[in-house]
């Protein structure tokens, strides 16, 4: 059997990596980069590389030649609908017999600016006839850096998404869930990969019970949201980027309540506060 993940150079693709190598031999697994250079510190763990990009048909036929398993992980925003479904024909015409995608929290009914991508791709995906599992992914806790890190900074944990909830979990969890799956444990076409949904007020206590240092938590408006990331240091185009975010969440686009993750890990997830202890150090 052969398991290739897709982005492999990137923060999720690095850790599917790292899982996927204690769950298949070493030498099963094949790395896609965009380049030789950029896949140099894989070949040094030991992966096998493919060169390809999602932008490049040909480039991913040759990639996908001779694999099995297909982990893709979604692209950067701006052409994402073609490079997935390029990635997707490749797959097929390469006789690649198993799919899984990272795609969005409740995607199909989801009103996020985020989703058209992911629909599309998952629909390409039904429509290809290749065995799949759509992970559906929800919010990564590392984007709540900036907020996190800030409110360390000047004593003020300030959000604009009222009393949305969100499922956030840590990346390395999305990614180990992502490897069993790719490995071959057994999993529905469709799964919900949500933590216990939980407001940014509940988010920012549990900072306070970390850190025992006295924070301040407050529900802001646009304006004061934006201008307590910018006096931070964070670029106001940034800023205003997790703004749209909390507009997201703000209409419960990720209060998504499902059993699924713990399911296919096998484990609990980590607590709220064991979540935050981790990423701030």
């Amino acid at each position: 059997m052969t398991y290739l993940v897709t982005g492999a150079t990137g923060e999720l693709g690095g850790k599917v990596l790292n899982y996927l190598k204690d769950l298949v031999p070493i030498e099963e697994i094949f790395a896609l980069a965009r380049s030789e250079e950029k896949a140099a510190q894989l070949k040094e763990t030991g992966f096998q590389v493919r060169i390809g990009d999602y932008s490049d048909s040909d480039s991913l036929e040759k990639a996908l030649a001779g694999i099995d398993r297909v982990l893709l992980v979604s692209g950067a925003p701006g052409n994402r609908q073609a490079e997935h479904e390029n990635v997707v024909n490749a797959a097929k015409k390469s006789g690649v017999s198993f799919l899984a995608y990272t795609s969005l929290a409740n995607a199909v009914e989801s009103t996020s600016s985020l989703a058209d991508d992911h629909v599309y791709t998952e629909k390409v995906i039904a429509a290809s006839g290749i065995p799949h599992t759509i992970l559906r992914n929800n919010w990564y806790l590392e984007n709540e850096v900036p907020l996190l890190q800030t409110a360390l900074a000047n004593g003020k944990f300030v959000y604009a998404a009222g009393n949305g909830k969100t499922g956030w979990a840590l990346r390395r969890e999305y990614a180990e869930a992502a490897a069993k799956v790719l490995a071959g444990a057994d999993a529905p076409e469709i799964l919900e990969l949500s933590g216990t949904p939980i407001t940014y007020e509940e988010l920012g206590q549990a900072l306070q019970k970390v850190t025992d240092k006295e924070i301040e938590i407050t529900s802001a408006d646009d304006q004061g949201f934006v201008e307590n990331l910018t006096a931070g240091g964070l670029p106001k185009e940034v800023a205003e980027v997790f703004l749209g975010f909390q507009k997201d969440i703000s209409n419960d686009v990720l209060d998504v309540a499902s059993d699924d993750f713990e399911k296919v890990l096998g484990h609990p997830l980590s607590s709220r506060e064991e979540a935050v202890k981790e990423l701030i150090g």
